[in-house]
């Protein structure tokens, strides 16, 4: 009795027996150089070894099988996916089926068509024909996690043993296997001995009965019915002997010719003797199990047919997402929403931009950035605390549309708003978050200490009454730290000055503030860096500073002239490090977006009031801005 025991690569396992009878100590590890892992007759993969080492190992174990696929290019800009093999006991036609029905409920979108045009005389072939711009990638993993395309079997290897059910390792199967050999071999030969020891008796006899052959003949003529008792009695013969003698024809007795007896008699004593070795000698027992096994192997065995990869763990839903750059749009009222990077495309300066989002009356977005879908998404709120997102689980919508509530999100509390976002890949050693607060503290700590699985939010830096965080930058402690206040006042320190510190810690001061003054944003820059600092006034002027015209202070200063304020420009709103290559999104309190070449936003001094970057005509306030480099549009 097996249970759950899969096939094998019949090479493999007699190469693994060979192996044990050939060497002392053969442990499971080394049997799983010989033998790879199962191999199933469709063919398939096995997803990493883990699972094989297990079950070897121990008895039990789950191996990961997929189905042998590649992806092909078409016309049209198409691809399909071909699958040439399937794992272990799955149906071709149900699997088609169930391919068919994901496709027309939408679980799995992008499939176009699914046919099969496997025939008698190929193997399995399965044609997945996708739709115009599907990633093939995406749509793989997809049909891997939601169809047996991917399976799992769970290894058993329960056998009966002397009638006792165990639960055996590679090599105890092997072991078990060999005894059972070897006990073959000896029942065999056995068995062979007693047949040939029978036919030698005979032998013996029919040997006499030549010597004594006119003798034999008159005493069976002249019997009546005791020719076999008189044989035995005058030769000394047996009863077997006797009556083989009796049995043949008088004709067969008299022809017996000498030689033919003497040969084979001589040949049953060699095969005797050798019965007779291979009974005393286990050598020779496992001699012939080899023998035997090498045999059925040069006639039976074949090359593997499953193929063993290496492990890619488990399908994450990060891998079913096609990785790209896409813009989120966050409101005041907490609406947010995720689109294509290429929705907006370049303007000249002076335009009047595009309708971003639909916006609720009195709401107005107020902050954009830009992410991967694969990126983490830190967020930290006006009250300190961090909730994390990865880029896909923002809901994707159209231009105008309004979004979704972050609050369907992210476990806010009453009152807290979205403040700062960082897109980070990981978290790295050797990075840092610095956080600049509306009353001007500023404070670095290490990025991997906000690495959680947290949902409620994490404690990102403790604030005083009535302050707020108000900007994140995520740095390699070697920038310098650029803070930039509503009423145009800007200060340049080392980041050095700012030693990190713990999680939950306060900061230190980075400006000394006036007291209708606070600080709008924070950059952090490369020394000797040659981006310009761009400014933003609520009334859509703007203009770029060489950063050669801040001197670097000591933390804790009050800073210089930065921006000439006057009632046409209004208040600064926004700063950004940029170059000529960037782009530059402006965004209003009415939802309207703009986007901007750098290169052609003007130069000017510290004191200076800027130039027109985008008409506010329809009343609105540019609330935000974000900066888009090259990489990031390609």
């Amino acid at each position: 009795m097996a249970t759950n025991i899969p096939p094998h690569n019949l090479s493999e396992v007699i190469d693994g027996i060979i192996k044990i009878i050939d060497e002392d100590e053969v442990s499971d590890e080394d049997l799983m150089e010989v033998i790879k892992g199962p191999d199933f007759p469709t063919e398939g993969i096995i997803l990493g070894i883990e699972g094989i080492k297990q079950a070897y190992k121990t008895g039990r174990g789950k191996i990961t099988l997929r189905a042998e696929t590649n992806i092909e290019e078409m016309s049209g800009n198409r691809q399909r996916i071909i699958v040439s093999s399937l794992p272990y006991q799955v149906n071709k036609a149900n699997l088609i089926k169930t391919i068919s029905d994901l496709s027309k409920e939408r679980k799995i979108e992008g499939i176009s068509e699914c046919r099969d045009e496997s025939d008698r005389i190929d193997k399995v072939r399965v044609v997945i024909e996708l739709k115009r711009d599907t990633n093939a990638q995406v749509v793989l993993n997809q049909l891997f996690k939601h169809t047996q395309m991917q399976t799992t079997f769970g290894i058993i290897m329960l056998a009966l043993v002397n009638g006792e059910p165990k639960i055996l390792t590679l090599r105890q199967c092997l072991d078990v296997y060999i005894d059972h050999r070897k006990d073959v071999i000896l029942r065999r030969t056995q068995f062979d001995l007693d047949k040939a020891l029978a036919r030698a008796h005979i032998l013996e006899g029919l040997k006499i009965a030549l010597d004594y052959i006119d003798e034999v003949i008159q005493i069976i003529r002249s019997s009546y019915d005791d020719a076999k008792e008189r044989l035995m009695e005058r030769f000394g013969l047996s009863d077997i002997q006797a009556q083989a003698i009796l049995d043949m024809r008088l004709k067969t007795l008299s022809g017996l010719q000498r030689e033919k007896i003497e040969e084979e008699y001589n040949e049953l004593m060699a095969l005797i003797a050798h019965l007779r070795d291979i009974l005393n000698s286990e050598k020779l027992v496992f001699d012939i199990i080899k023998e035997e096994l090498i045999e059925i192997k040069d006639k039976f065995g074949d090359d593997r047919k499953t193929k063993i990869v290496a492990a890619e763990g488990e399908i994450d839903v990060e891998d079913l997402i096609k990785e790209e750059q896409c813009v989120v749009a966050l409101t005041h009222f907490g609406y947010i929403k995720r689109m294509p990077i290429d929705t907006y495309r370049s303007q000249k300066r002076g335009g009047k931009g595009i309708t971003g989002m639909a916006t609720r009356e009195e709401d107005f977005v107020k902050q954009i950035f830009t992410a991967s879908t694969h990126d983490v998404i830190l967020f930290f709120t006006n009250k300190g605390k961090l909730y994390k997102l990865r880029g896909y689980e923002v809901p994707e919508a159209g231009r105008t549309a309004r979004g979704t509530a972050i609050v369907n999100l992210l476990s806010l509390d009453p009152g807290e708003k979205i403040s700062a976002v960082i897109p980070i890949q990981n978290f790295a050693d050797g990075k840092y978050l610095l956080m600049a607060t509306k009353d001007g503290l500023i404070k670095k700590t290490a990025l991997k200490e906000y690495d959680t699985s947290r949902k409620t939010g994490l404690q990102g830096i403790t604030l005083k009454e009535e302050d707020e965080l108000i900007a994140v930058r995520l740095t390699d402690g070697e920038d310098n730290v650029v803070l930039v206040t509503k009423n145009g006042l800007c200060i340049t320190f080392d980041e050095k000055e700012v030693r990190p510190i713990g999680r939950v810690s306060q900061g230190v001061i980075g400006i000394r503030l006036d007291e209708d003054d606070e600080v709008i944003g924070m950059e952090s820059v490369i020394n000797g860096g040659k981006a310009t600092l761009l400014a933003i006034t609520e009334n859509g002027f703007g203009k770029r500073t060489e950063l050669d015209e801040y001197r670097v202070q000591k933390r804790g200063g009050r800073g210089v002239i930065t921006y000439k304020i006057t009632p046409k420009t209004g208040k600064i709103i926004g700063i950004r490090i940029a170059t000529e290559e960037d782009d530059v999104m402006l965004i209003t309190d009415t939802g309207t977006i703009i986007r901007i070449n750098v290169k052609d936003i003007s130069i000017l001094g510290r004191s200076t009031q800027g130039v027109t970057l985008m008409r506010t005509n329809d009343g609105g306030k540019v609330v935000s801005i974000e900066t888009l480099t090259p990489e990031i549009e390609e």
